[in-house]
């Protein structure tokens, strides 16, 4: 693969696109704000020399994660609108309108796989450095920070176990179909009638019955998986294209609701894990914990994320503390002076135990300590708005790859619209200022009017 380049030039044949838009627009004014080089850096560093058709280029790619996350948009749609926007072809590097897409919707999502976290988190970093630059962000905002964790739920149905047990039959009855394995018969009509049965069952309150349709349907569950194992046993190809799904198949079959350890909630993601966060309204939400670190006073241009990352496992929330902070003076360069955490952290594993303040402590609290401490509540409509609007509240990227990388592109997606807003604010303080200087700079024209 060859390295990515961008040789894009203008049309001699069609305006140029800084001809045609308002060069004062917020996206605009962010376009130029933002170091392009150092994410080119960053990106060309997971492509290496060698032959073939170069990758798109870099800032096309930065700008695309970087729209789709600040307007939460989908693949399909991003595209239907960079291809009417000239704002959003402009922030991506265009000189000149383009009327079709120089890029493929899956582009996308090999990029995304080809970067993964590691190089993504880049884009978060930068959205701070240009807040920083900006006056939006100060460095003692990054000294007191407020962490939490929340839960980004996977984009599956609510489980069951009827509606598990039916979808890995129809899924192991497909796939012996293509592959042309005869079963001695698929319960395809039976099972679907059994699943139907168990939840009007359980509706009415009917619950023996519920329990004996349910054990119907795992019986016919298990018929299928050793029909399969004993045609393809021997074949080597045939053993390697079912184990997957035979393995999770028979996970499903014998868990039961009320087990404890690690259990199959989604046949397509079985990474998703069931988490508990005290909730009336959602007992239970099926995702994976997502840590997040917001500064503990009050920012010029708001509450920046200064730190996301996805937590498998469903880890105590203070064992988590440590590599997140260490990750955080990292990725900011800053050392962090007070960290203020609710009452799940407590026994949490920070190094410096006294710059750790948990919500409900007494002892050592003065006034700017206890000022910052009711400033922790703050984080909480960070992320709220992290989920309703920036792709959090609902992850549809597969695998715990893709858990980890929508975190941060939230993440970042949520201090780019607030660095858009920031800009915006700016650019009307500028013009009110002119306005308000004309008059007084020019005193006899008022006079001169009259």
């Amino acid at each position: 693969m060859a390295m990515p380049r961008d040789d894009r030039q203008k049309d001699l044949l069609r305006p140029a696109l800084e001809a045609i838009i308002d060069l004062g627009h917020p996206l605009v004014r962010l376009a130029r704000e933002i170091d392009w080089t150092f994410l080119d850096r960053r990106f060309a560093g997971v492509c290496t020399p060698g032959a073939g058709q170069p990758p798109l280029p870099t800032r096309l790619v930065a700008g695309l994660f970087i729209l789709k996350h600040m307007h939460d948009l989908s693949d399909e749609m991003l595209c239907a609108r960079w291809l009417e926007n000239p704002y959003y072809q402009f922030f991506c590097g265009e000189l000149s309108f383009c009327h079709r897409l120089p890029f493929d919707r899956s582009s996308m999502t090999h990029w995304r796989q080809r970067l993964g976290e590691e190089q993504l988190v880049a884009l978060l970093q930068e959205s701070l450095s240009v807040a920083h630059k900006s006056g939006a962000l100060a460095t003692r905002d990054l000294e007191r920070v407020v962490v939490d964790t929340t839960v980004q739920p996977k984009a599956i149905a609510h489980p069951t176990d009827a509606r598990l047990c039916h979808r890995a039959l129809e899924k192991l009855v497909d796939l012996a179909e293509r592959n042309n394995v005869p079963l001695r018969q698929s319960y395809r009509r039976v099972a679907k009638r059994a699943a139907i049965m168990v939840g009007r069952y359980t509706h009415a309150h009917q619950f023996n019955r519920a329990r004996r349709a349910l054990k119907f349907l795992r019986t016919r569950l298990g018929r299928v998986i050793r029909d399969i194992r004993r045609k393809i046993t021997g074949n080597e190809r045939l053993e390697r294209r079912f184990a997957d799904l035979l393995a999770l198949a028979v996970r499903v079959r014998f868990q039961d609701h009320r087990q404890r350890g690690p259990k199959v909630y989604a046949l397509h993601a079985p990474e998703v894990e069931c988490i508990g966060k005290g909730k009336a309204r959602a007992p239970y939400e099926f995702g994976c914990k997502v840590s997040i670190a917001t500064p503990a006073t009050k920012p010029k241009g708001g509450q920046f994320v200064l730190h996301a990352k996805a937590l498998h496992g469903n880890p105590f929330d203070g064992h988590t503390l440590g590599p997140v902070i260490t990750e955080l003076e990292q990725q900011t360069g800053v050392e962090t002076r007070r960290i203020h955490v609710d009452k799940g952290y407590r026994g949490h594993n920070h190094k410096e135990k006294f710059r750790v303040w948990i919500s409900g402590q007494v002892r050592r609290v003065t006034k700017p300590i206890r000022r910052e401490m009711r400033r922790r509540a703050a984080v909480e409509p960070v992320i709220g708005h992290a989920k309703a609007e920036h792709r959090m509240g609902r992850n549809y990227l597969k695998g715990r790859d893709g858990d980890r990388i929508n975190a941060v592109l939230a993440a970042a997606g949520y201090n780019f619209t607030l660095l858009l807003r920031w800009l915006a604010r700016l650019l009307r303080a500028l013009f009110q200022a002119l306005f308000t200087a004309v008059p007084d700079a020019q005193p006899g024209l008022k006079t001169a009017a009259r």
